[in-house]
């Protein structure tokens, strides 16, 4: 039995802590028993704020054990997993020093403030033997796992282009300073950017055109990347969280193949071969985040590699978004990768 400790309660803790119970409650070994939150006594009486929506507004927690402070929680409970939903900057730091004390680590979306950082966790996973997963739920999601399979399978021939989209209302609170989130280029953008380095390989070069409107610190709010491959594909991701009003959130994409396309539109995915009729394609019903936690603990059980979401891979996405940051602060120049 796999005990599990959960450190961040707000929207992403929730979104865990969700699945953390679904899993118990399927009989998978696995036991959530902590969650840490230096503010847990507020949040576990206060509705989470995100772009989607959680299991429940009010949260009974009498069953967990609650704590403010991390070392705290390491001293009373003994962990084999430990899964961080904080703000990013405090990922890489407590994420390595986890892994050296024996803990395996699920470390949320994105990675790290900086690919240095995340070089620095690629590291102590390794030096540590324990697993280290980075929540790239996307990876796991069914509509996107289809698309990195056809594009495997060459069931349609090659993949000639793509056009990847996400939007919604501006976030709250620490996420508009961008020194410390990043942005949108770090925070929402990173998804599609992650995406198109699964599915296509890293492109050579980026070029970016990025605004700010609501964010303080000199990030973007408004993105726009051309990813550039050697063998003339054409992929562009953009990213928009100033959309206000009753547009709610977002998520897009279209690739197109020699022999026919795949696009997911509200919340659809629709195939549609060149010499044929489409067809909505039978995926499994549930999320990337539910499948992600499968997916580690079945890694940790197996004792086997995570390959999946690798940190070795999230390392790549950064340095990919740090070009793009890089080319948006230039007018959209194209920044060569390595």
């Amino acid at each position: 039995m796999l005990k599990v400790g959960l450190i961040g309660f707000g929207f992403m803790g929730r979104m865990h802590f969700d699945n953390y119970e679904r899993l118990m409650s399927e009989g998978k070994q696995v036991k959530l028993v902590a969650v840490c939150d230096l503010a847990i006594e507020t949040l576990k009486n206060a509705k989470a704020n995100g772009n989607m929506a959680t299991g429940k507004e009010i949260y009974d927690l009498s069953s967990y054990n609650l704590y403010e402070q991390v070392e705290d929680m390491l001293a009373n409970e003994e962990l084999d997993l430990i899964d961080i939903t904080l703000p990013t900057p405090l990922h890489a730091d407590l994420t390595c020093d986890l892994l050296g004390r024996g803990y395996h680590v699920i470390c949320e979306k994105p990675a790290a403030r900086t690919s240095a950082e995340v070089q620095r966790m690629v590291d102590a996973a390794q030096a540590s033997g324990k697993k280290l997963l980075i929540g790239q739920c996307l990876r796991f999601w069914p509509a996107y796992e289809y698309v990195k399979e056809t594009i495997e399978s060459n069931k349609f021939g090659k993949a000639l282009g793509g056009y990847f989209f996400r939007g919604s209302e501006a976030p709250k609170g620490w996420f508009l300073n961008s020194e410390l989130s990043g942005g949108n280029l770090l925070d929402m953008h990173i998804h599609d950017t992650d995406m198109v380095q699964w599915l296509f390989g890293a492109p050579k070069k980026v070029s970016t055109l990025g605004r700010n409107v609501v964010s303080q610190g000199g990030g973007f709010d408004i993105v726009s990347t051309n990813y550039f491959y050697e063998d003339g594909k054409v992929i562009n991701a953009q990213s928009d969280w100033t959309l206000e009003g009753d547009h709610g959130f977002d998520m897009t994409f279209r690739v197109n193949f020699e022999k026919g396309n795949i696009v997911l539109k509200n919340g659809e995915l629709k195939v549609n071969p060149n010499d044929g009729a489409g067809f909505v394609p039978e995926l499994p019903g549930d999320d990337g985040y539910y499948r992600e936690l499968v997916y580690m603990l079945e890694k940790i059980e197996k004792n086997e590699t995570i390959e999946t979401s690798a940190p070795e891979s999230a390392l790549i996405t950064l340095q990919i978004i740090e070009a793009e940051e890089k080319s948006a602060k230039n007018q959209g120049e194209w920044v060569v990768l390595g």
